[in-house]
This record gives C-alpha cells, sequence and structure tokens, in this order.
C-alpha cells in the first residue's frame, strides 16, 4: 500500500466512521434500534470503494507533496534532447524546467511492509478464534430434549424461518452462540435445561434465531475482513465494537416486539445469567453470542427497560435518516474514484476504437498511444488503462495557451513579440526576446507563463471549460498549473482536443486556428505533413513524464495522435516524440 493510498483509506473510513457516529448520537431519538443498527452497513460499502479500484500493493504510485513550485530553474538538472530528422536539422528542442517537491515515494515500501505486516497479524488472530470454534463444532452433539426441540421448531415458524438450522450442545461454551454460514448450529451449553426455565430457552432461541434472520453471521465474516484490511484505523476498532452492540440491541428490540411487556424484565434477567461466560470476547469472533462485555450489557438493560414498539412514524424517520446518509456516501464515489490512483480517470466506451498490443515501442516505459483516423472515425489505442488516465500536460498545454492568448487579444496575428525579462535560464536559446514561433520551437516556458499572467485566471478558465480541456482544474498558480500541477488530461482527450482544435469545433478564429498550426508544423516528406508539440515533466530533477502530441496532414486524411510515457526517471517527450514516429512509421502514416 503506498502512502497515497493509506491516506486516502484512512480519510474515507474515518469520515463515514465520524458521520455514522453524529448520525446516531443528533437522532437517536428519532431512529429504531433496527435502523440504528442498519445506519452501520453504509459504513461498510463506504470501506468497500478505496480499495476496489486499488491495486493495494503498488510500490510504484508517486505520492508527492506540493511544495515550491516556482519556475526558478535547476541548472545542475536541465533536461534537454534535440529532435533530429534524417537530414540533421534540428526538429525542435525538447526543454524543460524541474518543480520542486517534498517527495513521499520512498516511504511506499516501508508503508508496505508495515500494513501487510499487520494484516498477517490479524489474520493470524482471526484463524485462532477459527480454530476455536472448530474445536467448538467437533465438541458438539444434537440436543435430545424433545421439549427443547419442538420449542425450537415454535420459534421457528414464529418467525418464518424454514431453512434447515443445527439445534445442539457443547460442554465448551458456557453462552449460546450462533454461527456458520452454509451449515448454521445454534450452541446451546451442555445440560443448560437443567438450569434454565422454559422460558429462558424461549428468549435464547429467539435470540439466536433473529441472528440468523438478519443475515449476522455473514455480516460478521465481512467486519472481521474489514477489520484486517483497516487494522491501521483506530475509529474502525471503535466502530465496529459500535456496530456488535447496536446488533445485540437490534436483536434484543426484535425479541421484545414478540413478547408481552410482562416478559421484558424476564428477558432482560435472562441475558444477564450470562454475564461474563462468553467465549470469544475479542474483535475477531465469526459467530453471535448473546452475552456481551458488562459495559455493553448495561446499555443493552437499559434499551430493554425502556423499549417501546416502534411507530410508523418512527419507522418512516429512520428510513428517511438513512437514505439521507446514503446519499452522503453515494456523493463521495466520484471523489474516491478519482483519488484512487491519485489522478482522474475519464470515461471511455466509443464503439469505433480498434485495441492493438504496441509494447515493443515502449521498452520498460509505463505508456499509452492513441490515433484518431479523422476520415474513418476511428481510435487506434495501445494500453486503454493508461489512456484513460489524466496526467499533466505540460508543454504540450502551450498549443492552447497560445490560442488563447491570441484569442484574447495578448497577442495579434502581426505582433506576437515578447521581451526577455534578464533572468537567466539553463538553455541559451530562452535567454533572449521571444516570438511565438521561438517561443514554441524552443519550448520557453516563461514566455507562456507571461501569456497567462496577461489574460488572467478567470478568463483561462473559461477557455478551458470552453475546450473541455481534461479536468479544467486551474488551482497549481498561474505559473505552475500545467507543470506537473493541478490542470491534467488523459491520452484520449489531448487527441480528442487536437481533433477539434484543427477542424475549429470551438469557433476561434480561423485565422489564429492556422497561426497556431504553422507553429506547430514540425516537416514535411513525400507531400505529407508532420505536426507536433513535445513536452517533459521534471520533478526533483527526475524526467518522470513525457508527451508527444500532434498530427499527420496527408492529401486525403489526417491522423491524429497522443503519446504519454511515464517513468521514476527517464521519461523525456524527445523519447515519447521518438517512439510515435516508429509506430506511425510501422503504421504506414508517416
Amino acid at each position: 500500500m503506498s502512502a497515497l493510498h493509506l491516506a486516502l483509506n484512512m480519510f474515507i473510513s474515518s469520515f463515514v466512521v465520524i458521520i455514522v457516529l453524529l448520525i446516531r448520537k443528533i437522532f437517536k431519538n428519532q431512529l429504531s434500534s433496527k435502523w440504528q443498527y442498519n445506519l452501520w452497513f453504509i459504513l461498510l460499502t463506504a470501506l468497500t470503494l478505496p480499495v476496489l479500484p486499488i491495486q493495494l500493493l503498488d510500490f510504484g504510485t508517486k505520492f508527492t507533496w506540493n511544495g515550491n513550485q516556482n519556475s526558478i530553474p535547476s541548472s545542475s538538472n536541465p533536461t534537454t534532447e534535440n529532435l533530429v530528422t534524417e537530414s540533421g536539422r534540428n526538429w525542435m528542442q525538447d526543454f524543460s524546467i524541474s518543480v520542486n517537491r517534498f517527495d513521499l515515494t520512498f516511504l511506499n515500501p516501508f508503508i508496505t511492509i508495515v500494513w501487510i505486516t499487520g494484516m498477517l497479524i490479524m489474520i493470524a488472530l482471526t484463524l485462532k478464534a477459527w480454530i476455536q470454534l472448530q474445536r467448538i463444532k467437533k465438541s458438539i452433539s444434537i440436543v435430545e430434549n424433545q421439549e427443547i426441540q419442538t420449542l425450537f421448531e415454535q420459534c421457528k415458524q414464529s418467525l418464518h424461518i424454514s431453512q434447515k438450522i443445527e439445534l445442539v450442545n457443547s460442554p465448551l461454551i458456557k453462552s449460546p452462540l450462533t454461527f456458520g454460514i452454509f451449515k448454521t448450529y445454534i450452541i446451546l451449553p451442555r445440560n443448560a435445561e437443567a438450569w434454565l426455565s422454559k422460558d429462558d430457552l424461549k428468549y435464547i432461541l429467539l435470540h439466536e434465531l433473529n441472528h440468523y434472520k438478519y443475515k449476522d453471521i455473514a455480516t460478521n465474516y465481512l467486519v472481521v475482513l474489514f477489520q484486517i484490511l483497516y487494522w491501521y484505523n483506530p475509529l474502525i476498532w471503535i466502530a465496529f465494537r459500535e456496530m456488535r452492540l447496536d446488533r445485540e440491541i437490534a436483536c434484543d428490540s426484535a425479541v421484545l416486539k414478540r413478547l408481552d411487556q410482562n416478559h421484558y424484565k424476564a428477558y432482560g434477567n435472562t441475558i444477564i445469567k450470562f454475564a461474563d461466560k462468553s467465549f470469544l470476547q475479542s474483535q475477531f469472533a465469526m459467530a453471535n453470542q448473546l452475552a456481551s462485555s458488562k459495559k455493553q450489557l448495561k446499555k443493552r438493560m437499559e434499551k430493554i427497560a425502556t423499549f417501546k414498539t416502534e411507530s410508523k412514524l418512527l419507522k418512516l424517520k429512520s428510513i428517511m435518516i438513512f437514505i439521507l446518509l446514503t446519499g452522503v456516501v453515494i456523493s463521495q464515489i466520484p471523489v474516491v474514484s478519482a483519488m484512487s490512483y491519485g489522478e482522474d480517470r475519464i470515461n471511455f466506451d466509443n464503439k469505433q476504437t480498434v485495441y492493438e498490443d504496441l509494447s515493443a515501442f515502449f521498452n520498460e516505459h509505463d505508456s499509452s498511444f492513441v490515433l484518431y483516423d479523422l476520415q474513418k472515425a476511428q481510435y487506434l489505442i495501445y494500453n486503454k488503462d493508461k489512456a484513460v488516465l489524466r496526467v499533466s500536460p505540460n508543454s504540450t498545454y502551450k498549443i492552447y495557451s497560445a490560442l488563447f492568448a491570441l484569442e484574447s487579444g495578448v497577442i495579434t496575428q502581426h505582433q506576437t513579440s515578447m521581451e526577455w525579462n534578464g533572468k537567466t535560464y539553463p538553455y541559451e536559446n530562452w535567454n533572449q526576446n521571444q516570438n511565438l514561433f521561438t517561443a514554441m520551437e524552443n519550448s520557453v516556458n516563461w514566455y507562456f507563463q507571461k501569456l497567462d499572467k496577461k489574460m488572467r485566471k478567470e478568463n483561462i478558465q473559461a477557455y478551458l471549460k470552453k475546450l473541455n480541456y481534461g479536468n479544467q482544474n486551474v488551482s497549481g498558480g498561474m505559473e505552475n498549473y500545467w507543470l506537473e500541477s493541478s490542470l491534467k488530461i488523459s491520452p484520449i482527450e489531448q487527441v480528442q482536443t487536437l481533433k477539434d482544435f484543427y477542424t475549429n469545433q470551438f469557433g476561434f478564429d480561423e485565422k489564429n486556428v492556422q497561426l497556431i498550426k504553422d507553429t506547430i508544423k514540425l516537416e514535411t516528406k513525400n507531400n505529407v505533413t508532420l505536426y507536433g508539440k513535445t513536452g517533459t515533466g521534471t520533478v526533483n530533477g527526475k524526467n518522470v513524464n513525457g508527451w508527444f502530441i500532434g498530427y499527420v496532414e496527408a492529401k486525403n486524411n489526417t491522423y491524429f495522435f497522443a503519446t504519454n510515457i511515464e517513468n521514476d526517471h527517464h521519461a523525456k517527450g524527445s523519447i515519447a516524440a521518438d517512439i510515435t514516429k516508429s509506430i506511425l512509421e510501422y503504421k504506414g502514416i508517416y
């Protein structure tokens, strides 16, 4: 488990536990015993959400804490790679500047080891309890007292239970218990009839049969599973302790509903007879037990003493509160789905899609490739799982940064020049005045950051919304939101946005669109022209994210592409470009 996943699981589980506890306290007079117990099933559902989409043993997840992401270059770690054509002419230059972050990735192996160790201890304790139950199971014998068996059948009929349940006894227990999912046993202490009255036995059997009726045995196993997975969260221990108490109170209430009021005290006294006699008083019990700890027993007695049959109004209130809390949990699902990977994932289900294994082109990079054939209106995708994952666009975003600036009048068709601010950068080509063509060719960060500052945040946000560009999140700061920060986009979205830009589906000025196309034009061979822009994400001096996006314009067709590669240190835009050229050549496109 990575640090990110641990934090996510801790946050989700703690949030829901606190909400359930608050709801129980605030609405205690508006909740029936049964519905107070039912609230805990919302917690069980919530505990499932963080673990379903996550690879639990993920050592490679990048968990970083945004620190000072200023654009001051790290001269010791500049990244530059020249892309050269066969003729030897510089194609374009792939420059990047490292952003500084406090990186907790190194903790992931340690956290995983601690988490697994804790789980192993929990599993061992659970196995110990299970072995004890098996010992009891081996010691059981059928209750031969026909009067008790007749009473047992009468209790089953009153609860409309037709399934076969074994009523047995054992010399190894002092308190009744019920266990077994596929074959259920209700176990009484050996010779219980000698010191229990017929009414006592009736109360016990009704209690245990209600556990069976409401599937509490299966719930026990589910609770044990989550106790193992979430052992590190103390709030989960508190929650499951309260859940067990609420379950017993709900079961008590179910029994009391079937008794006359003058039997309530006798029922409570029957439970008291078994105080401190339970066999498995632990958090890992896979059996339902009549007895409780003294603290829980006191609360149960208070509930029994004040028991009243629930009214229709109380039932209605309980259901409404349950629905309200369910809505709160359901509203967290999109958040969890996004957070579970540390990034957003998009939904993509296009029937005009071909999936192809292109792994031979990517070596050890965690990569994806998306191609869109405009004429066929068909996608070709390698590694869909990665192709729907949003990551930082880095310098590929400069295509749209320039377009926004043209559309808003920050620069014009005939005036795109910006004066160098005099700050020394690690790339000589950056240390001079720039125009749109030189800034795009040399991927000059300060030029596009200057455009953004002149445009203002609200205007940029409006343009991103118009394009439906990725997650449209500019909260990372005006200088850095597209540099391994808040703005993220998936390879599929890159291709979709490029296609819509190319065909001007956004209704921009055609001259502005054409000017941007001219700035990303790379080369023409055999009447086929390649357009594109690289991007490299560098964090703490390590190249972790490489992009190459663009399109190939042929005589009768246009192909849009996006290649993204990720690696702990060797993911560059230039590498993504080389891989892309190889794939395009292999496909006979370029």
